[in-house]
């Protein structure tokens, strides 16, 4: 059997699959510290004899195999976690081949084989929510080089109106600290939900993400954009983002049809977790 864990900074989610990758059991709890979340962890693998463990990780996460320090959650500001030997951890328990990248690769590596980008080469993951973080496969291997994409913390240009210093830790202003979900809440005072008829919030949201788009794009040029988290279920956000993603861009370079190229997830809430189980089938 195969396992998963998609490890986000807010909870875990645990599956087994099939070698087919057909989903046989899954759990989820909150991410607290590591041992007591370690326990739930093992708690649920320890029922089934493992081949290979896939796992998409919240970061920053060290996913350089030539680092002594390989596997490891590094410089998280989850408190607890830092240093944290997540592959050791599991390797130790089980002795299996573990594939390890960061919770949006995986969900790429989902969308890619299973979801909005299926028949792609390559395609790029970019969540909104609680932070902002963003994945990319890339000739059908999740991109990673000395470390890995922390597409989150681009800098994008203020938006004329808005006033909002940021609530970025590192860098303030930087797209997470201007356009994650508790920047919304700060700059309006209310929850994100709580703002849906509220047109320009969400056009100087569609701003700051069109400019990040932009950014993937000239850089990246992945033949898909996919757009998840619960800042982007609202969907009247796509329309929005699209408009002035063209209108940035000035038909400097050509893209697939916009209502194709930024979609949001087919696979829903399970892209990441998929994601999990194809690097535990490749790790094998």
């Amino acid at each position: 059997m195969l396992g998963a864990i998609e490890a986000g900074g807010t909870k875990f989610v645990v599956a087994v699959s099939n070698p087919d990758l057909s989903i046989v059991e899954r759990a989820s709890f909150p991410t607290t510290n590591p041992e007591e979340t370690f326990k739930h962890v093992f708690d649920f693998f320890d029922q089934y004899n493992l081949d290979a463990i896939g796992v998409g990780s919240f970061g920053p996460i060290d996913v350089n195999v030539n680092s002594s320090t390989y596997g490891y959650v590094t410089s998280t500001p989850k408190p607890g976690w830092q240093n944290t030997d997540f592959v050791g951890k599991l390797k130790s328990r089980y002795q299996v081949p573990v594939g390890w990248t960061t919770d949006v690769n995986a969900a790429a590596l989902g969308e890619l084989n299973k979801g909005a980008a299926v028949g792609k080469e390559s395609c790029l993951y970019l969540t909104v929510g609680t932070g902002v973080g963003g994945g990319a496969v890339i000739d059908g291997k999740p991109l990673e080089g000395f470390g890995h994409p922390e597409m989150g913390h681009l800098l994008v240009r203020r938006h004329e109106a808005d006033n909002f210093a940021g609530n970025c830790p590192y860098h303030r202003d930087c797209l997470e600290g201007l356009a994650a979900g508790p920047a919304i809440e700060k700059r309006y005072g209310k929850k994100a939900q709580d703002l849906s008829d509220q047109k320009e919030v969400w056009e100087m949201e569609a701003y700051y993400l069109a400019q990040a788009l932009m950014s993937y794009t000239l850089i990246l040029s992945p033949e898909k954009i996919i757009l998840g988290g619960g800042v982007m279920k609202q969907t009247q956000l796509f329309p929005l983002i699209r408009e002035k993603f063209a209108e940035l861009l000035n038909e400097y370079v050509q893209t697939p049809n916009l209502e194709e190229y930024i979609v949001p997830p087919a696979l829903e809430d399970n892209a990441g977790v998929t994601g999990c189980l194809i690097l535990a089938d490749r790790a094998r």
